[in-house]
């Protein structure tokens, strides 16, 4: 499962690598959006999908599930949704006041 899991990041990674080289801003935006779902994922499986009880003590149980993982994946994706929203304002209003969404075309001219 764990391999199963580790390509399919790969594969985010390579999605998200091709869309943040495109010259369209929402395609970055899509793309940081994907790649921090590799990376979710990527903590996922570095942190063990195993089985066990929660970790309380008292009980007998031989083996515990460590939380900490868990608790990171669930602060990178508030993080991310944050990161991403800001983006797509930005991205909107780049669209407002230049009329374009291609970076070729911010870039601005050889004269300036």
């Amino acid at each position: 499962m764990e391999t199963i899991i580790t390509l399919l990041v790969g594969i985010l990674v390579s999605i998200a690598t091709y869309l943040l080289l495109s010259k369209n801003l929402i395609r970055v935006v899509l793309g940081t959006a994907i790649l921090s779902h590799a990376v979710h994922l990527l903590l996922m499986t570095m942190g063990g999908l195993k089985m066990g009880s929660v970790p309380i003590l008292g009980d007998q149980v031989e083996t515990y599930t460590d939380a900490l993982p868990q608790a990171l994946i669930l602060t990178a994706i508030v993080i991310s949704f944050a990161v991403t929203a800001f983006f797509l304002v930005l991205v909107y209003r780049t669209y407002q006041s230049t009329g374009t969404d291609n970076l070729y075309e911010l870039k601005g001219s050889k004269d300036e």
